[in-house]
């Protein structure tokens, strides 16, 4: 493969390989002979920065650190799990607790000392985030916080053998999964994204939601989804695509990576190779996908060729049965996918991380044989092991039994070191940049452009005289919001009495509308609206204070509304404005 054929070449510039015993065309790593067991454990500490000027190529400095890494070193390196606790060095009693249940130390900072760790994911939950329920925790609070944290997380792993940066991924996609939302510029939906088909805008966008990110030390966003939706949707991706169009996703990936990737932080297309056109909840079941291969080919793989010829750093992959290739086996544990597809067809030369290992379907084995069996099928990173210590020690174990070939643990953490020296060399940018004027703009800009218009009129004012604004319970933030906005806008609003203006969105159902409604506004997939009875009817994919903001222009008349849905809806255009 590409990767080899490259480190190859490494092994002819780095003294230091050849001297550990590198050599010829196969040269990863020094290699035991096939009856020495493993390399001894080193005992060495951390190498001093200063001791010696690091290789300015990231791959020759990776494959500098891998030569003299332990087999415990190189274990952990492959590991990104979760920590409780706001802080890498002092938590309460509760998160204590929760560190001493999965790993056995107090505190995060210990969890990286203790099992040498190459990453960490922060997380949270919502409600209504379908992704919740395989985040236990939340250690994210608002951008100060985070980026005290993984400061302190970063001191942590420079302590260790490997002297390198931690890997620090979140799951900011917006829309419904958002782990970070205090004190950031909220972009909308991916799907809102696909309405508006700007491109261009999505990149902006995404640049500054990639400066904001790596102002707070995340180095990696496992993001943008590259899911295309099939005609029955997917209730766990649902707005978290772009749409159903397989080359419009592609366009909108590639602008999405370009953007985060043009800020200093990895994009990580998910979920290879491909869940929008599963029913089944890869967090609870193993879906499986369906299509033939020639139809697979044409609508889930585009999105993720694109992102990756794009330059993503990272592909998770899913725990999804791709039958046309190789049936009843998760992607996360097949060889067929995640190397013959995804390094041989697609070329890819990145990090694959796993989707979260306590997900059930990689849950078939114990942690450390899933994690040995997830690393064989080409897999680099495994994220959130439900038993950090097994899934190290399952590592380690394979090692020496032959199970886990030696180089390819040793690919893998070349791999993880290459694209974490080369995130390294951009400068981290101040917390200033947090909510800056120009990444209000850009992403004001694609939440105008994704308004869209199902029915009723295409200029002007869409209702006269006094709203009233009326939602859900659980909708109480984006009706305040959208209330102050048409305020701005010159809309008199009451609190009875008025036109009713009716928001639904992510999980709302038939019985969540209103029949008296003047406007329904739909803030996800606009389904939904097919049972609304209102003269008017619009969508903003999206509940964000600037998609409010943006559908109040539109409301009163003092905005187009551009938009186009990126599915179709029963009985509805996909706009009844724009062309």
């Amino acid at each position: 493969m590409a990767f080899v054929k490259k480190l190859s070449r490494v092994a002819f510039v780095a003294p230091l390989l050849l001297l550990a015993g590198a050599c010829g065309n196969d040269a990863k790593a020094p290699t035991a002979p096939p009856d020495a067991g493993p390399v001894a454990s080193a005992p060495s500490g951390p190498v001093s920065e200063s001791a010696s000027a690091p290789a300015a190529d990231p791959l020759v400095r990776a494959a500098e650190t891998v030569a003299r890494l332990s087999d415990e070193d190189l274990a952990g390196q492959v590991l990104i799990p979760y920590a409780y606790g706001s802080s890498a060095t002092q938590v309460d009693a509760g998160s204590a607790a929760g560190n001493r249940t999965l790993a056995g130390v107090d505190t995060p900072a210990q969890m990286i000392a203790k099992y040498r760790l190459g990453g960490l994911i922060l997380v949270s939950f919502t409600q209504q985030d379908p992704t919740g329920r395989t985040n236990p925790t939340s250690n994210v609070e608002n951008p100060k916080q985070v980026r005290a944290l993984t400061d302190g997380l970063q001191a942590a792993a420079k302590q260790l053998p490997a002297a390198a940066p931690l890997l620090i991924g979140t799951d900011q996609e917006y829309g419904v999964v958002t782990r970070i939302t205090e004190g950031v510029t909220a972009l909308p939906s991916a799907f809102a994204a696909g309405a508006a088909g700007r491109p261009d805008l999505t990149e902006a966008a995404w640049h500054g939601a990639g400066e904001e990110l790596a102002a707070m030390g995340i180095t990696v966003d496992f993001a943008p989804v590259a899911d295309t939706l099939g005609p029955a949707g997917s209730s766990v991706i649902g707005s978290r695509s772009f749409g159903s169009d397989p080359k419009a996703n592609a366009d909108q990936v590639a602008a999405a990576v370009r953007g985060l990737q043009g800020a200093g932080v990895s994009a990580g297309l998910k979920h290879f190779p491909g869940h929008g056109h599963t029913t089944g909840d890869s967090h609870e079941v193993l879906p499986v996908i369906k299509e033939t291969a020639a139809q697979w080919r044409a609508q889930d793989l585009p999105p993720f060729k694109s992102g990756v010829d794009a330059g993503a750093g990272v592909v998770m992959s899913g725990h999804l049965d791709l039958q046309a290739i190789d049936k009843g086996v998760a992607a996360t544990f097949s060889h067929k996918v995640m190397t013959d597809v995804l390094r041989g067809e697609l070329k890819f030369t990145g990090v694959a991380i796993t989707d979260a290992m306590n997900m059930e379907p990689a849950k078939k084995w114990a942690p450390g044989e899933a994690a040995v069996r997830a690393l064989n099928a080409g897999n680099d990173m495994l994220l959130m092991p439900p038993d950090i210590g097994a899934a190290r020690d399952g590592i380690v174990a394979g090692l020496k039994n032959g199970t886990l070939k030696r180089e390819r643990l040793i690919e893998a953490v070349t791999r993880i070191l290459t694209l974490k020296f080369r995130t390294a060399a951009t400068a981290q940018p101040a917390l200033s940049v947090l909510e800056a004027d120009t990444h209000q703009q850009a992403v004001a800009a694609l939440d105008a452009a994704s308004v869209t218009v199902l029915r009723g009129q295409c200029g002007g004012p869409l209702v006269n005289g006094p709203v009233t604004v009326t939602a859900p319970a659980s909708r109480e933030l984006a009706r305040s919001t959208l209330v102050k906005a048409l305020q701005a806008n010159g809309v008199e609003v009451r609190a009875a009495g008025g036109a009713e203006i009716r928001l639904v969105g992510y999980g709302d159902k038939p019985i969540d509308l209103s029949p008296d409604a003047a406007v329904t506004v739909m803030m996800d997939l606009p389904g939904l609206l097919a049972y609304a009875k209102s003269p008017t009817l619009l969508a903003t994919y999206s509940s964000s204070r600037l998609s409010m903001t943006a559908l109040a222009a539109v409301i009163a008349g003092k905005a187009a509304a551009p938009g186009k849905s990126p599915i179709a809806v029963a009985g509805l255009p996909r706009s009844a404005c724009a062309k």
